[in-house]
């Protein structure tokens, strides 16, 4: 038998599911969950009484909610990475300037998440908050963090997590990719055309340490109707490069 089979790890993977059933339905109550995870309620009910005897979880009726102990082990989390505070004024100076919405990704388990984002006067709304995971391939962040892994790093996160479609302009043959890739090693940023969110154009550039290790990328991202011609090929581009380039100065020497 295998060792995730043993209880222990069972019970561990069970809390797991719990906490994100309860993320995914925005909270709910015993019955609720116990039917959507297929579990029995007795085993539901034990779980989220440990969460919540350890303030991870909170309890408003016969609903259970995700607690604020989460948000203190992020914070923490974020703040263990260096790139987090040193990038952080260079993204809000970049929503200033842009006016629109300036973004910070570095990459964990393959996927990209959102470190910090910035909104200018202009700034769309989006489907995105500080935290959130995403797929690297269809994102300008993502592409400029996948350009700078080495080529085997790149195929075991798409053996992962695959090449899945989220518009018709989104990258979804892996030899494609690695052109794309290459091209943006060359040129320096990664372009998004809409291959997230229909309408949404990005730039983005990666903000790379020693021995050219990529941290994570920085992008600014606005609707087609404003991200278009010299400002998208060269206005936006440019700031995003002298950004990255400021956190990379200050991520090293700092």
């Amino acid at each position: 038998m295998g060792q995730t089979s043993t209880p222990s790890l069972r019970t561990t993977e069970n809390t797991i599911r719990v906490v994100r059933a309860l993320k995914e339905l925005d909270g709910a109550g015993v019955t609720e969950l116990a039917t959507h995870l297929s579990m029995s309620k007795s085993t539901v009910h034990d779980h989220l009484a440990t969460l919540r005897r350890h303030d991870y979880v909170t309890k408003d009726g016969d609903s259970y909610e995700i607690g604020l102990g989460f948000f203190e082990m992020g914070e923490y989390a974020r703040k263990r990475r260096k790139i987090y505070e040193v990038a952080r004024p260079e993204v809000a100076d970049l929503a200033a300037e842009t006016g629109e919405l300036a973004n910070l990704m570095v990459e964990e388990h393959g996927r990209g998440v959102y470190l910090y984002r910035a909104r200018g006067e202009k700034a769309v709304t989006l489907d995105t908050h500080t935290g959130k995971r995403r797929y690297l391939h269809n994102t300008a962040l993502g592409k400029a963090i996948l350009a700078h892994l080495p080529d085997s790093r790149v195929d075991e996160i798409l053996d992962r997590h695959g090449l899945p479609a989220a518009t018709p302009n989104t990258i979804t043959d892996r030899e494609q990719l690695h052109q794309k890739l290459a091209e943006i090693r060359e040129r320096g940023v990664a372009y998004c055309g809409q291959e997230r969110v229909e309408g949404l154009q990005c730039v983005a550039a990666p903000v790379l340490g020693r021995d050219d290790e990529v941290l994570g990328a920085i992008s600014v991202a606005a609707p087609t109707t404003r991200l278009t011609g010299e400002r998208f090929a060269e206005e936006i581009p440019e700031l995003v490069l002298q950004a990255a380039n400021v956190v990379e100065i200050n991520v090293t020497y700092s």
